[in-house]
């Protein structure tokens, strides 16, 4: 994330004596209503520790594999790679951050699908062994630059549903991939298992078991040709909804327990990315302009509203799909954000309203349709589940001012809990410090190092 990861440290406001992220917001929207109304994120690092604490609950089988792509911010990193995840990364960039937390090659998955040439010589260099197929061209890339490789085999999966364009096919066909590891053996690379990729969409139980049943005939096809095959990573996709685990929990693990049974050596791990972070980041916006247009008329030339007609209101916020709303350039649902402190009756009317990034580009509509009441310039809003996919800045940006600033913050009880469970010993959060939090006054000097 810019403005973040080339920083040697970072601190983490300890929330004590009630305060909440409720509060943290409030302040530091006092803090830029008198300066330049900058929009920033809050980050809760506590609940990426419980969200593991879940996934370790209903997923005690399945080791998670981080996706950085979906947030690479570094206390993020550095609070996964404590509690013992590994990490799965899609370019150099992000390889390099990993790798500069000090996580060992070994729990590093390169995935990208199209690797550069030298990425894959990067990787090689630094042992980072383990990477992701699904050609034979990506093969041949690999066999000449990366010998050493020890390859997942990407297998395609049934989209839950055909019809949606985000259920696009991925990886190899399962009728393909023979020649696949046929080739692979005469080039004299490993392929050591089978990665799987399936939407985030999907709530359809049934295209997980035809992925591991998939992966089962894929694996007897490589032993058969005489690879070792040992590990079987069933992809992202992970919405971090109970019910999403509690069915993969149910009804895959029975499956994998059937076709991949612990007495058979293979290891089964998961490449989970916004079910960590996704709830755990809060963004609070700007609101910088207003447009007021008939509603049944927002498309027609007209004059100003007469008594009789309906308004819609068009906001235009600091932030945009060109920034800090980027998810939603692959069509991902922004939710209806809350407004902050508004002092208005609950009888308030509310009215129709659309919300609209900086660029005055017709791309740049973040939320197409919420029922608000009115809002003024210089009003905040708030987008709850803002930490997927969201964090990075644009090439495209229409603006000149920096990437939000992340605030990260921790609660006096998940602190204590962390020490509890060794999360925070100096040799694996080491830029970790906490700064004791004030309202009004976030950007104390003080700094508490973490225990050994």
């Amino acid at each position: 994330m810019k403005g973040i990861a080339d920083e040697p440290q970072y601190s983490v406001g300890l929330l004590e004596g009630g305060t909440g992220l409720c509060d943290v917001i409030d302040s530091h929207i006092d803090e830029q209503t008198l300066s330049e109304k900058n929009a920033f994120f809050v980050a809760d690092l506590g609940v990426i520790m419980r969200q593991h604490v879940r996934w370790r609950t209903h997923m005690a089988q399945i080791r998670p594999y981080y996706a950085v792509r979906c947030n690479s911010s570094p206390a993020v990193i550095e609070v996964l790679a404590a509690l013992g995840s590994g990490f799965t990364c899609s370019n150099r960039s992000e390889l390099e951050l990993v790798q500069s937390h000090g996580i060992p090659p070994e729990d590093i998955i390169y995935s990208g699908v199209c690797k550069q040439v030298s990425q894959i010589k990067y990787a090689a260099k630094n042992g980072i062994d383990l990477l992701v197929c699904d050609n034979e061209a990506e093969l041949r890339k690999i066999s000449r630059c990366h010998p050493n490789a020890k390859l997942l085999l990407q297998v395609s999966t049934e989209a839950s549903n055909p019809g949606e364009e985000m259920s696009m096919t991925f990886g190899c066909s399962l009728k393909d991939c023979r020649h696949l590891l046929e080739s692979a053996k005469e080039l004299g690379v490993q392929v050591v298992g089978v990665r799987c990729h399936i939407s985030s969409s999907c709530e359809d139980d049934q295209v997980y078991v035809h992925a591991v049943s998939d992966a089962r005939c894929v694996f007897d096809m490589g032993e058969e040709i005489g690879f070792n095959m040992n590990i079987l990573d069933i992809g992202g996709g992970f919405s971090g909804s109970e019910t999403q685990l509690e069915l993969i929990n149910n009804t895959v693990m029975s499956v994998v327990d059937m076709y991949f049974p612990s007495s058979c050596g293979v290891s089964i791990i998961a490449e989970p990315g916004s079910f960590f972070v996704s709830s755990a980041f809060t963004l609070a916006v700007n609101i910088i302009s207003k447009e007021v247009v008939a509603r049944d008329r927002k498309d027609q030339e007209h004059d100003e509203l007469s008594p009789n007609e309906e308004p819609e209101f068009q906001y235009y916020m600091n932030e945009g799909v060109y920034g800090s709303f980027s998810s939603k350039l692959s069509e991902t649902l922004i939710a209806a954000p809350s407004v902050h402190k508004q002092n208005t009756s609950a009888e308030a009317p509310v009215f129709s309203s659309s919300l609209w990034g900086p660029s005055g580009d017709d791309l740049d509509q973040v939320v197409e349709h919420c029922l608000l009441s009115e809002l003024n310039i210089g009003d905040w809003l708030v987008f709850k589940h803002a930490g997927a996919y969201n964090l990075s800045q644009s090439p495209f940006t229409s603006t000149d001012s920096p990437p939000p600033h992340v605030y990260y913050i921790l609660s006096s009880r998940d602190w204590f809990e962390m020490q509890d469970t060794g999360v925070t010993h100096e040799t694996t959060l080491k830029s970790f410090s906490l700064v004791p939090y004030f309202l009004n006054s976030c950007q104390t000097e003080a700094a508490l190092s973490v225990p050994a």
